[in-house]
């Protein structure tokens, strides 16, 4: 009773203490060893034939495989109870396309996984730990499972929780609606593959607010399924706020994509801080994917030791179908209803210190323009280093290594760069090629290198410049 009031605020009446399940009472055992599999999943049975409730863990180490949530459940991991991920892999079960029409992804289940739930809850100060190594080592493939998937669900709460070690992405909703995650930290090894921290797919209505990312692929990716992914491409990922985190490591801080063939919309990304994520804000797109980027607010951010504050690319490679190089032609192709659109995003009030390889890449494609870009005060220092080190800023077959080199744009259109400082160690602050209207103002300019220059065009249609500024003992061509 009294566990009760203090997870409930006191008033006992206003609950059913016939729905509030404590794990301990019924079977299972936390003693690091015990498979609880089976008897976890005769509790959630339980809870779900009353119409709901919560299923409790008090402090110990809880050994199990998939925990499958029902409609009105809450999972409630109390501090000092830890979820340990089975090492069988029987334990998580397949989702094949047979079980849900129009999925395509097929893969173990979740550690915990709802689907076509509602009002479903998994809070606490507990943590799950995904014992990630053992599927790393073992299944390199991206048949891992997640460690939260929830799937065709409505009104999804994940708060307060710790996750390490997850097999592959950590959080995954999948054609969700109305889902927050707040006040988590994540923990999974820098040079963990696919372990992704906060993955909305094809989801509206998301909000992701005081969480610490710290993980090896991208922090946060906003996904709406590939071309193939039949029910994902359905639902467009929009509506999403993201505010008050903090990344470190990965390979994104932010990213769109590259699963954007549904389309995402309406997002606001606020008051973030990008701690060695290599790229910064991140979006990745390529032919045939198809799916609409547009209306995108992104606004403070702080980056540190980034390899490039801001990539879009429209040539992403991971994952291409192998000989079909049509993808990444530099001509200009037809237009088809499979042709990426990447539109009308914000970007303001960023400073990125101990840059790596560039200050921005933003590369569209021929056909289709990167269109409506507004970056607006912005501050970056390139870093600077004695040895040879470089990297790509996009992934992208034809791309160059960078170092400490400004901005690189191309195929971008009705555009405007305004208050900017840039602070390289090689090349000029801006490289425009094959772009129109692009409206550059305020732009100041730094450089230790000899054949310095503030902006270097190429095949560019109307480019309106106004306050140009470099440091005195820079040359200006």
């Amino acid at each position: 009773m009294q566990i009760f009031r203090r997870l409930f605020g006191g008033n006992d009446k206003m609950y059913n203490l016939t729905t509030f399940f404590d794990v301990s009472f019924y079977g299972v055992i936390g003693d690091g060893m015990t498979d609880n599999t089976d008897a976890i999943a005769e509790i959630v049975r339980k809870i779900d034939e009353k119409g709901g409730g919560t299923l409790y863990f008090p402090p110990g180490e809880y050994v199990t495989g998939t925990i499958k949530l029902k409609s009105n459940m809450t999972l409630y991991l109390e501090g000092g109870a830890v979820i340990l991920g089975s090492e069988n892999t029987k334990k998580f079960p397949m989702i094949t396309k047979e079980m849900l029409p129009g999925y395509t992804r097929e893969g173990h289940s979740a550690i915990i996984q709802a689907v076509h739930a509602k009002n479903v809850t998994i809070t606490g100060r507990g943590t799950i730990n995904g014992r990630g190594q053992y599927w790393w080592e073992h299944h390199k493939n991206d048949h891992r499972p997640r460690t939260i998937q929830t799937i065709l669900c409505e009104n999804v709460h994940i708060s307060g929780i710790t996750i390490t070690n997850s097999p592959m992405w950590t959080i995954h909703p999948i054609c969700c609606s109305n889902v927050t995650i707040e006040g988590i930290t994540i923990k999974n090894p820098s040079d963990s593959p696919n372990t992704d921290g906060i993955n909305p797919e094809s989801c509206s209505n998301v909000h992701i607010s005081n969480c610490h990312i710290d993980v090896g692929d991208d922090c946060i990716a906003i996904k709406s399924g590939t071309e193939e992914d039949l029910l994902q491409k359905e639902y467009p990922c929009k509506n999403i706020t993201i505010t008050n985190c903090t990344m470190l490591n990965g390979h994104g801080g932010i990213v769109i994509g590259s699963e954007m063939s549904g389309g995402v919309r309406n997002v606001v990304i606020s008051n973030c801080v990008f701690d060695g994520t290599d790229r910064g804000i991140r979006i990745k797109t390529r032919r045939k994917r198809g799916g609409i980027v547009e209306d995108i607010l992104i606004n403070n951010i702080l980056m540190t030791d980034v390899i490039v504050p801001f990539a879009m690319n429209g040539y992403y490679q991971c994952g291409a179908q192998e000989g079909d190089m049509s993808l990444f032609s530099l001509e200009k192709l037809p237009v088809s209803d499979d042709t990426p659109i990447i539109r009308n995003i914000s970007i303001t009030n960023i400073r990125a210190k101990n840059v790596l390889a560039s200050a921005g890449y933003l590369y569209g494609i021929p056909e289709r323009p990167i269109e409506g870009l507004l970056f607006e005060n912005i501050h970056i220092e390139m870093k600077e280093t004695k040895n040879e080190l470089r990297d790509k800023p996009i992934m992208a077959f034809h791309v160059k290594k960078t170092k400490g080199e400004g901005f690189y744009c191309a195929h971008i259109k009705d555009s405007i760069f305004s208050n900017i400082l840039i602070k390289t160690i090689k090349g000029p602050v801006f490289i425009i090629e094959n772009s129109e209207n692009i409206n550059i103002s305020n732009l100041t300019g730094e450089s230790k290198d000899k054949d310095f220059q503030l902006i270097k065009t190429s095949n560019v249609i109307n480019v309106i410049t106004d306050h140009m500024n470099t440091s005195e003992n820079m040359v200006t061509k």
